[in-house]
């Protein structure tokens, strides 16, 4: 069985640096896809409100067999519940749905700007962190200009910001402002949706190790530092994708992933999301 390294979070929390995400898997269909994953030997599982899928979440870690201690579980508030009062009931029913006493990681699913409530929320998300019943509290979607106004207002600086991130979008900025201020980048859409799977430098470089262009992109991630959450419904590539520690890319190839940047988003802009 494999197993993923981890990052240890700004709080000391270690987190594995790859995981399972489960955006736009059925409910009904997510218990099997997260049994798989952990068959096959993940420990961390990514899910969120908005994806209306917790509950399979749950009945995977129930009926797995594997300890909680060993397994790391994210969800994220929705848009909709933030706000100090709305975001402490959103995480109890998140709670409910997953049958868990604690996730290991909340977040804020999107700073929703025009809103001005992510400040408000978070502090609802430092009450649940000091209450233990979440390890570590973070973001997702916050821009640069989002996340100083969070640290300046608030106490906790956040463990993880997970935004989009793969070779077509790679945030160089933000990551900066991240390891500036020891805040973990993750990475969603972590192959844009497979738009970037068909270039010729990914291509060449899959052929020229013997694996597949999505394992070329995962090593990319891994090896510049991004926790991953790559998202599949099928047994065998669940398990392909956790396959990619037996090769390393050189500094050419990392060159050369590095020129596919083009700032494109598959995804919602931050900014104009509310």
């Amino acid at each position: 069985m494999t197993s993923a390294p981890h990052i240890t979070l700004n709080n000391g929390v270690r987190m594995p640096q790859l995981g399972f995400g489960v955006f736009q898997v059925p409910d009904d269909e997510t218990a099997a896809a997260v049994g798989h994953a952990l068959d096959a030997g993940y420990r961390s599982i990514d899910t969120a409100a908005v994806y209306g899928n917790e509950r399979g979440v749950g009945r995977a870690i129930a009926d797995s067999g594997v300890p909680r201690e060993e397994l790391f579980v994210t969800t994220k508030l929705w848009n909709a519940d933030q706000g100090y009062d709305q975001a402490l009931d959103a995480f109890d029913a998140s709670l409910a749905k997953l049958g868990l006493d604690h996730v290991d990681l909340y977040l804020i699913h999107w700073p929703t700007p025009a809103r001005d409530l992510y400040v408000e929320t978070y502090k609802a998300l430092e009450k649940i962190l000091s209450d233990g019943r979440a390890r570590a509290i973070g973001v997702s979607n916050f821009q640069v200009p989002h996340l100083r106004r969070l640290m300046q207002q608030t106490g906790t600086v956040p463990a993880v910001n997970q935004v989009e991130l793969h070779p077509g979008l790679q945030q160089a900025e933000l990551r900066a402002f991240h390891a500036e201020h020891g805040i973990a980048t993750e990475a969603w859409s972590p192959l844009a949706q497979g738009a970037v799977l068909e270039d010729g430098a990914i291509t060449r470089i899959a052929q020229a190790n013997g694996v597949t262009p999505a394992q070329v992109v995962l090593r990319w991630h891994l090896q510049t530092g991004n926790i991953v959450i790559p998202k599949s419904v099928t047994p065998a590539r669940i398990r392909q994708n956790l396959d990619v520690f037996g090769f390393e890319l050189t500094g050419t190839d990392l060159a050369d992933i590095a020129a596919l940047d083009r700032g494109l988003r598959t995804g919602p802009d931050p900014d104009t999301l509310n």
